[in-house]
């Protein structure tokens, strides 16, 4: 399972992105070496210095706007399919169920992928047609302990799109991509067990749900500021467990 995670955070190839092997049953007995901070990159994906801005509503009447979004969303579901799998590797001592469970978010991040690189075809371009910048990656590898992790690519970016997806199928389905929105809504409902999932954790290794242990957990100099959309979606976030309380002070929060 280690050297499988491994090869997916290092692959180079498109192909081996879209479509990684099975996932098998065994597991080492040693923990292998501390993964790469740096994943392996396709020559397809064009790495900007700068992330491209966000196109605003009105111009996603324009299907290139709306492939340049999806072709962000696309990368942002590499990069967290990668990072699971990097945590797998990250935190050896966690228990099994732990690390299997990011084998399956992964795979979930690897199928969303494949549904927006079709969808980028339906909108008349490919996987490589637009620069990405790997923001993820520069952030989350900064994380010492699981905690830590769950806090912020689960809890706080995975929550975020909770609320991001649903305000693009909303974005989408008002310029005529009823595809678009319907995508973008099986993805907001399929991030929801991941959250769940997040939180099961972080109640595991820090205890309860509550804002400032959350807060506590996540690394300098990220804020909440970066984890919610707006608006908040109170009802995704009910359904994923979190208190209306901490729902509140997320809603509220100013840096």
């Amino acid at each position: 399972m280690e050297r499988w995670a491994w090869d997916y955070v290092h692959a180079d190839t498109l192909a081996a992105k879209l479509e990684p092997p099975p996932r098998p049953d065994r597991w080492e007995t040693a923990p292998p070496p501390r993964p790469s901070i740096r994943p392996g990159r396709p020559p397809e994906l064009r790495s900007l210095e700068r992330p491209p801005k966000t196109p605003k509503a009105g111009a996603l009447v324009d299907p290139s706007k709306r492939a340049q979004l999806v072709h962000t969303f696309f990368h942002h579901e590499l990069q967290a399919a990668e990072l699971m799998c990097w945590a797998l590797l990250a935190f050896p001592d966690t228990p099994r169920a732990f690390r299997r469970g990011l084998t399956h978010i992964a795979l979930d991040e690897v199928r969303h992928m494949r549904l927006y690189a079709d969808h980028l075809e339906r909108l008349g371009f490919a996987v490589g047609d637009f620069g990405v910048r790997d923001w993820f990656w520069e952030r989350v590898p900064s994380v010492s302990e699981p905690a830590a992790f769950v806090a912020l690519l689960g809890i706080g970016f995975e929550g975020a799109n909770l609320d991001h997806t649903e305000r693009f199928a909303r974005l989408f389905r008002d310029v005529g991509d009823e595809e678009g929105a319907r995508l973008q809504e099986l993805v907001g409902r399929e991030e929801e067990p991941h959250v769940r999932f997040a939180i099961h954790w972080f109640e595991h290794f820090a205890g309860g749900l509550e804002w400032e242990r959350w807060r506590t957990h996540l690394p300098a100099p990220l804020t909440p500021i970066v984890m919610r959309g707006k608006p908040v979606v109170r009802e995704s976030r009910r359904r994923v467990g979190m208190s209306e309380a901490f729902i509140d002070a997320l809603e509220s929060y100013v840096p």
